[in-house]
């Protein structure tokens, strides 16, 4: 977070991909501390050195934490660039990575206004697919736990993922095309998890998977029709689990 370092690097960009933020691995003693302070501290650092360094674009990752912790949002219906996490909701549940890259979100809007400078954010689902470092990241977590049977039993739950390179495509995108503002939600079709796990078996049976399925009532989607209809396209599901499996295996993650 620290500024004199950040605005070193920056420094003579025409553009700037602000993608980091802290993912919590576990619960958090001190969320405002290790989750809040450096989502909204290191945004706006990053935010005020373009500024500095006069940036023609900035495109930050939000997330669509920032988007779906909305209980007054019509029930059954998408959720779109229209709709922000609840700050007051997060905080009573304690879901703090929510909280965190709302308040960033909603800072660095802020902060366009007030200087003009150019920002489009971009809000991926849960992000899987190809590693390019052998760590294991919170996401690909997900993955691994229906591969190693880290539960015998899982709930049907909706799964909204994109494919990491999808993302890339849509963070370039947003950069070159002169013709995007404000924000886009970054989601492939959603996936049941009884659905995720048939894919999964099929390509690769030795792994243990759940022994049973648990049915609930999880309706959650997002709507990605405006960065579709400027262009952006996903690649296939059965695409994105096999080369994530592809990609653990190359790394050591699974044998």
């Amino acid at each position: 977070m620290d500024y004199d370092s950040v605005a070193a690097a920056i420094a003579g960009c025409e553009g700037v991909f602000h993608v980091a933020c802290p993912v919590p691995s576990g619960r958090s003693t001190d969320p405002e501390t290790e989750i809040i302070a450096p989502a909204v501290t290191g945004t706006l650092n990053v935010l005020k050195a373009c500024h500095e360094a006069k940036v023609k674009r900035v495109v930050m990752v939000s997330s669509g934490a920032a988007v779906v912790a909305n209980p007054n949002w019509p029930k059954g219906k998408a959720f779109d660039e229209e709709s922000w996490s609840d700050e007051d909701h997060c905080r009573k549940n304690g879901d703090w990575y929510y909280l965190s890259k709302t308040l960033a979100e909603r800072e660095a809007f802020a902060y366009a206004a007030k200087t003009g400078l150019d920002i489009v954010t971009i809000c991926p689902s849960l992000v899987i697919g190809p590693l390019i470092q052998s760590r294991v990241n919170s996401s690909s977590k997900v993955l691994l736990n229906y591969l190693k049977g880290e539960h015998d039993t899982v709930e049907n739950k909706s799964r909204d993922i994109v494919d990491v390179r999808d993302v890339a495509d849509a963070i370039l995108l947003a950069y070159e095309n002169p013709e995007m503002s404000g924000r886009y939600i970054c989601n492939s079709p959603a996936i049941r998890v009884s659905d995720m796990i048939n894919i999964l078996e099929t390509l690769y049976p030795t792994y243990i998977y759940p022994k049973s399925i648990t049915e609930v009532e999880d309706n959650l989607i997002y709507s990605s029709e405006k960065l579709q209809k400027l262009g952006w396209t996903f690649r296939p599901v059965e695409k994105t689990l096999g080369d994530s499996v592809e990609s653990y295996k190359a790394s050591g993650i699974l044998n």
